[in-house]
């Protein structure tokens, strides 16, 4: 069994805090940190190391990750006039 393999078990009388179904939570660890999902209901967040479910930031229109737009400007190289030579 390899390392990235992610294990998911269901909880025996978990109750979904979203949905309120009975026995459709699963947990499972990546990289030693808790998630638990439900299976009915689509309700997944994360755990602290208490147990408590760590809240997710709420995009607003300060906290939104801007879209990246392409550059529109071009290099330009400048040659020098030869006809504006200093004597």
């Amino acid at each position: 069994m390899s390392d990235d393999v992610i294990v998911k078990r269901f909880i025996a009388g978990a109750v979904c805090p979203a949905c309120s179904a009975m026995d459709t939570i699963k947990m499972y660890e990546v990289e030693g940190v808790p998630h638990r999902e439900c299976i009915a209901c689509g309700f997944a967040d994360t755990l602290d190391v208490r147990g408590n479910s760590v809240p997710r930031e709420i995009p607003t229109r300060v906290t939104a990750a801007k879209p990246v737009q392409p550059s529109k400007s071009q290099t330009v190289q400048f040659f020098p006039n030869p006809r504006l030579k200093k004597p």
